[in-house]
């Protein structure tokens, strides 16, 4: 069995920064990646940026420039550093993990950015 828990959500101004930190904990095994998604109101979740255990990185276009993802192998947790918020960006946020035989997730930690 694999835990995972997001911290760091909360509201924040438009332009503001939050950083979302997600902790693995469990029968963890052989990560092939980690990364976050997002599910804003009314709307299908969606990928947010993710990285592979050799530390290729992918992000949506809507967090390129904006957002960045790192990843500490030896504590096995990932956290999303997120700047220059927008309000579109309100959302659930996801923390997942891959490794064999699927994918696993957290339970989210909410994002409101409003002034």
């Amino acid at each position: 069995q694999v835990q995972l828990v997001e911290s760091g959500g909360g509201l924040v101004q438009p332009g503001g920064s939050l950083r979302l930190s997600c902790a693995a904990s469990g029968n963890i095994g052989n990560i092939y990646g980690m990364g976050w998604y997002r599910q804003p109101p009314g709307m299908l979740r969606e990928p947010v940026a993710d990285i592979t255990s050799g530390g290729i990185i992918n992000y949506a276009s809507s967090a390129q420039g904006r957002f960045t993802i790192s990843r500490d192998n030896a504590r096995n947790t990932v956290t999303l550093q997120m700047n220059s918020l927008k309000p579109e960006d309100t959302a659930v946020y996801y923390c997942y993990l891959g490794r064999p035989p699927g994918v696993y997730w957290g339970k989210g930690t909410l994002v409101t950015v409003s002034s």
